[in-house]
């Protein structure tokens, strides 16, 4: 059986002609006949029935087209990839980013992507990290950078980019401002503002709760960092975050450091542990690992 039996058995099931099948394949009529009846030979069985004003398949035709149509998009797809790893990297690249990603240069990131490999068409997508991870355990996604909390994805390797200390951010009029830290317990006995679930740092803050036997009372969410600066400069409560988005907001709230236990957020770059890395997405990890991890305090 041949490549190219399979690819004119499929243009004349497609186009319900050898005449039409042969001027799409820029064949002569007659080598796609003698092709299809070598192979219905081999195969034993008339793949096409050729009584009517159009060819179609024969039951055994219909039956046997499903695996011609996955044999050659699986070819296809061989040389793809077989092109990409000789450095001509084409097609897609799909990947996530947990809102909110400040710490990371995203856009540096894809824009030397792109300068490497043009002919790649980049997706991006922004959600929490939660569907993110979900996105790349399904092969929705190629990678993703996903917020993480203590313990590693399920399902996923990743490698952290960046990690941060956690803090109370408070106006500094705030008790909490006069001390350089403050026990997660003592936090906890004050309304605190918070990312939403689904966050890795809503889930290390959770954790970490769950740990020591720690009640936790949020009192507000808001997905973008910058707005549980913005509410906490009001008084409206205590807002967890890390610490570089404390620090920057021209001195109108001071990120008191969380001890007893101290926490960390930690941002990685990830993808599935599960699923076979395309060309694309594996460029993508390996450029990436040139960039270093961000860690402070």
């Amino acid at each position: 059986m041949e490549l190219r039996q399979l690819e004119y058995f499929l243009a004349v099931v497609e186009e319900r002609s050898f005449t039409r099948a042969a001027a799409r394949l820029h064949v002569a009529q007659p080598g796609v006949s003698a092709h299809i009846r070598r192979l219905e030979q081999e195969l034993g069985q008339r793949l096409l029935d050729r009584s009517g004003p159009g060819v179609r398949p024969t039951q055994a035709g219909a039956v046997f087209l499903p695996y011609v149509r996955s044999a050659l998009a699986a070819v296809s797809g061989g040389r793809v990839a077989l092109d990409e790893l000789a450095g001509l990297v084409r097609g897609r690249l799909s990947a996530g980013i947990v809102t909110s990603c400040s710490s990371v240069p995203v856009a540096d990131l894809l824009a030397d992507f792109h300068l490497h490999y043009p002919e790649v068409e980049i997706q991006l997508s922004e959600t929490s990290s939660d569907r993110l991870a979900a996105g790349l355990r399904a092969g929705e996604l190629d990678v993703a950078l996903i917020g993480m909390g203590s313990q590693a994805p399920q399902g996923l390797h990743h490698r952290v980019v960046v990690d941060e200390p956690v803090v109370a951010a408070v106006p500094p009029e705030d008790p909490l401002a006069a001390g350089d830290s403050v026990t997660l317990a003592e936090l906890c006995e004050r309304p605190l503002i918070c990312l939403p679930r689904g966050t890795g740092l809503r889930a290390t803050l959770e954790e970490a709760c769950e740990r020591e036997g720690i009640g936790l009372r949020v009192a507000m969410e808001a997905a973008d960092p910058h707005r549980l600066v913005q509410l906490a400069e009001r008084g409206l409560g205590a807002a967890v975050l890390p610490a570089p988005f404390a620090r920057g907001h021209g001195g109108r709230t001071q990120g008191v450091e969380i001890v007893g236990p101290p926490l960390r957020a930690r941002i990685a770059l990830a993808w599935s542990a599960e699923r076979a890395m395309s060309p694309a997405g594996q460029a993508f990890v390996d450029l990436a690992a040139s960039m270093p991890a961000a860690q402070s305090g």
